[in-house]
């Protein structure tokens, strides 16, 4: 270290001044600022989550007061509006902030307030990556993904600008936050990041092309009386041209509302239908165990039973069957960590027809009649001033 230079003490040349305050662009200064607001928190009575550490919880008197952290953003929710107000006031004293009042914009997500409960979408974000990619003017297109369609590398000639291809899909894996219908194909065109070709160009305009003209498309979160968890879980078998893996795909939901999703390709090759299945469901098994036990924090019950649902049948059989098969051998693992769940009533794994299979939207390119019949079961809406 060294003084910088036209600030050179002649006095003491050889010094370098002490900080006393972790200055933004030191990479200490995101952890030092943490734990000054965590420290803080915790002389509050708050609580710290072992499930996720962004998250705080206040607990007295049969009342529960949440408060979630990013970087220098926070959200505060509860249902003691007293005890939210005397906490504003303490943070204002401590910390220099801005109170914003009722959620309405926060890191990008949009919050709309409706007569049966909130809509989270990202229209702006939207018409900003539109603006940035030329894409205002397009025409829209009713699906994200040709019914069929396979993509592969090399595929075609190599795109002349592979940054805009990586950064537009960056963009458009921020807004699968609150958009599961482009969940599926976000997560396949991010599988040629290294290597763009035309074709995956042209892939990526089409769902832009979709989102001009489902911009204020968004999640629907409902209040209802019931307090159960249940999953949906699918998987293409052998859908990637490259490499034959696998695509497995599954949401989560609370109640009537839809609350987590994931479309990813497996790590390894399935050498059946029934073990790409498997793989699936011991991944959304994992995902349900830690909504229980972030839930088990908070002290919220969940009703039982926790339902996974397969379209599946063999898969089924051998999430529940004791018995060790010799084809089964080389996926041990996932079959006793399924078993013992299965076993201990975590999760009860129960049939699906495959015309009800809701996670078919994260795992394949579907028809639009279905793609649309699926957007409508995920609670998929708009706001009702966009109708």
């Amino acid at each position: 270290m060294a003084q910088p230079e036209g600030f050179i003490d002649p006095e003491k040349p050889t010094h370098v001044c002490r900080l006393v305050k972790a200055l933004y662009g030191l990479k200490q200064a995101p952890r030092a600022w943490f734990e000054k607001l965590r420290d803080f928190l915790v002389s509050l009575q708050f609580h710290a989550s072992t499930s996720d550490s962004s998250l705080f919880f206040f607990q007295s008197h049969g009342k529960l007061t949440l408060l979630l952290v990013y970087v220098d953003d926070i959200l505060i929710t509860g249902d003691d509006p007293q005890f939210i107000k005397e906490l504003i006031q303490k943070l204002n004293a401590t910390f220099s902030l801005k109170h914003l009042g009722q959620v309405s914009y926060f890191l990008g997500l949009e919050a709309h307030k409706t007569s049966a409960g909130y809509l989270l979408n990202q229209p702006k974000y939207v018409s900003d990556l539109l603006a940035k990619t030329n894409m205002t003017d397009c025409k829209a297109s009713p699906s994200p993904f040709c019914s069929g369609q396979k993509l592969s590398l090399g595929d075609s000639p190599p795109f002349s600008h592979p940054s805009i291809y990586r950064s537009t899909i960056g963009s458009l894996q921020y807004l699968t936050m609150t958009r599961p219908d482009i969940a599926y194909a976000v997560h396949k065109l991010s599988q040629f990041l290294h290597a763009p070709t035309e074709n995956h160009w042209v892939a990526c305009k089409k769902v832009l092309r979709y989102l001009k003209g489902s911009k204020s498309l968004g999640i629907q979160f409902t209040t209802s009386p019931r307090m159960n968890l249940e999953a949906f879980v699918d998987a293409d078998w052998a859908s990637s041209c490259d490499d034959r893996k696998s695509i497995g795909g599954y949401c989560v939901f609370l109640g009537p509302n839809l609350i987590t999703w994931c479309s990813k390709k497996q790590q390894v090759v399935a050498r059946s239908s029934t073990e790409a299945e498997y793989r699936s469901m011991a991944v959304a098994i994992t995902d349900l165990i830690w909504i229980q036990a972030l839930f088990a924090e908070l002290g919220i019950s969940i009703e039982a039973p926790t339902v996974l649902w397969c379209d599946n049948s063999s898969a089924i059989s051998l999430a529940s069957n004791p018995v060790f098969h010799q084809r089964t051998k080389h996926i041990e693992i996932d079959i006793h960590f399924i078993r013992d769940k299965v076993q201990d009533k975590v999760v009860d794994v129960r049939y699906v027809p495959s015309e009800a299979q809701l996670a078919d939207i994260l795992t394949k390119p579907l028809s639009l009649s279905r793609f649309q019949m699926l957007c409508s079961k995920l609670s998929l809406s708009q706001p009702p001033c966009f109708h």
